[in-house]
């Protein structure tokens, strides 16, 4: 067996040239110096865990000349590739003093521009390949699903920049040179999507229909939304009947024959791309989810499926999700797969930012995560769980979703016990139904407890016994309230007074049931053991536990 090559990753100079213009402006730094990025990296000044090599660094937050010296002396130190802040920046002579002995080049993102979306970008061009074998191939002599490489393509086939966008019009990738466009395309690229107040305005021309009629490229005279506005020269992306996106190049008029005929090729390129792009896509995610479900098994298959995930040699720790039961996805099953799949593209998104080389996949109705983080096996449990909260916070409550935590560990062969108590956790908080809550097994061990002594004796068959049985049936007999006595009594610990406040009666009354309880169920009450089997029994039957 030929052994695995490592993922080939993007370099610096090719980020810039897909980015650049639009998001990024080189500063200083030799951008062709870092030939491979690492990772990319959200700067968290609390954080002390260990930059992966070469990692390309968002400063978010970062501003001013005195921060920016530091944090990048900070970074040269920790070999990574570039600094990116927020435009516009303070160029102090110790600002590019700092950049040039550290090595790290820095960067500026632009004004207007999110950071999400810069990081959304980062990830789609830094790595070709994160799992298995690095094969590449090309169509069309570009890169196989390289799609800002093609995109600079048609755009120099046309001579006009251009996007390529998929049916909902989102921008999957673009070309150099849309300083030469218009406003509507830099905020299409910046947001990208094409603003809503564009897609109005051409659906009431009748763009789109017009769009999807015509087999060869549509010239669509500029639009009035704002002024200064250029015409775009267009053209659906097909796969036989199937439109999978489109290319829009902003033009200044009519193409020319020639320039309708390279638009005509380049669609069946794209198109091309665009299927093998959906097809690796689905691969890739068969893949991790094939990795992830075998490391999470534990035993020496572990530690290569850990490998071939880049997480061999790292602490990692388990982290379970789901939907809880809010009423509306159990009648609606169509709906509760569509949420439970964008929960869970959500759910690989949020940790693969805030842990890199972080490994999901959606096993059945479970998402479950493989969170590398540094620092002690406690520090790593706590700091999952917050990174779990906060993912939960950031998604709201529209999809009640719950999160428990394993354990962290270096050894793969332990895996599956981070999985076991992930998923005892997760049990206990979807019994709970308290949707956006996340907890380790050790904050939920006693509910876990009970919720397994409830399945032995749903197992066994075992009818309600003792005392508690002669209670039951007294009160279904004579319509009593033993059974609420006994619960208020124990509950608060044998005080009559307590305990005759939480029945809602005089504790005189309490004192004739208690006695009453007493002589029906034949109770020693001073015995401890007598109060825990009962209070056992009773929590045993509450359905409120599940």
């Amino acid at each position: 067996m030929s052994e695995m090559s490592e993922p080939q990753r993007a370099s610096l100079s090719r980020i810039i040239n897909d980015l650049g213009g639009t998001f990024l402006e080189v500063i200083v730094g030799d951008v062709k110096a870092h030939e491979q990025v690492g990772a990319v990296v959200m700067h968290d000044p609390g954080d002390g865990r260990a930059l992966p090599p070469e990692a390309l660094v968002l400063g978010i937050g970062v501003y001013g000349a005195s921060d920016v010296t530091e944090l990048l002396r900070l970074l040269g130190t920790r070999n990574a590739a570039a600094l990116i802040v927020r435009a516009p920046l303070d160029r102090a002579p110790e600002v590019l003093d700092a950049a040039h002995d550290s090595g790290v080049a820095l960067l500026t993102l632009t004004e207007g521009a999110d950071w999400l979306q810069l990081a959304d970008l980062l990830r789609t061009v830094v790595a070709q390949d994160d799992v298995g074998d690095d094969v590449t191939s090309t169509l069309g002599g570009v890169s196989a699903g390289d799609l800002f490489s093609l995109a600079n393509a048609v755009a120099a086939l046309i001579d006009a920049p251009v996007t390529i966008e998929d049916r909902r019009y989102r921008v999957l990738a673009f070309s150099g040179r849309q300083d030469e466009a218009d406003a509507a395309r830099i905020r299409t690229i910046l947001d990208r999507q094409v603003p809503e107040v564009y897609l109005r305005e051409d659906e009431g021309r009748g763009v789109f229909k017009a769009l999807y009629r015509t087999e060869g490229p549509l010239y669509v005279e500029a639009s009035k939304v704002s002024e200064n506005e250029i015409p775009r020269l267009a053209i659906a992306v097909r796969a036989g009947d199937e439109i999978l996106g489109s290319i829009w190049a902003a033009v200044a008029g009519p193409p020319s024959p020639e320039r309708s005929q390279a638009l005509i090729d380049a669609g069946k390129l794209v198109a091309l791309h665009l299927l093998r792009r959906r097809a690796g896509a689905d691969v890739d995610h068969r893949l991790r989810a094939d990795l992830v479900a075998t490391a999470l098994e534990g035993g020496p298959k572990a530690a290569y499926a850990l490998r071939r995930l880049g997480l061999l040699g790292r602490t990692v720790n388990v982290v379970a999700m789901d939907i809880i039961d809010d009423g509306v996805h159990e009648t609606d099953p169509s709906r509760h797969a569509s949420d439970r799949q964008r929960l869970a593209d959500a759910f690989a998104m949020h940790f693969s930012s805030v842990a890199a080389r972080s490994a999901t996949a959606l096993l059945g109705n479970v998402s479950y995560g493989l969170i590398p983080l540094t620092g002690s096996v406690e520090q790593s449990e706590q700091r999952t769980k917050r990174l779990a909260v906060d993912f939960l916070k950031r998604t709201g409550t529209r999809v009640p979703a719950v999160i428990g935590v394993g354990i962290a560990t270096g050894d793969p062969i332990r895996l599956d016990e981070s999985r076991a108590r992930a998923d005892r956790a997760l049990r206990v908080l979807r019994a709970r139904g308290t949707p956006g809550t996340a907890a380790t097994m050790s904050e939920v061990h006693y509910d876990a407890l009970v919720l397994e002594l409830q399945d032995l004796t749903l197992a066994h068959r075992a009818p309600v016994a003792g005392p508690l049985s002669r209670i039951l049936e007294y009160d279904e007999r004579r319509n009593g309230s033993l059974r609420e006595t006994l619960e208020c009594w124990l509950n608060a610990f044998g005080d009559i007074h307590a305990a005759a406040a939480l029945a809602g009666v005089h504790h005189n009354t309490f004192r004739y049931r208690l006695k009453r309880l007493g002589e029906v169920g034949e109770i020693d009450l001073e015995s401890p053991d007598e109060r825990f089997a009962l209070m056992l029994q009773l929590r045993l039957m509450n359905p409120a536990v599940e």
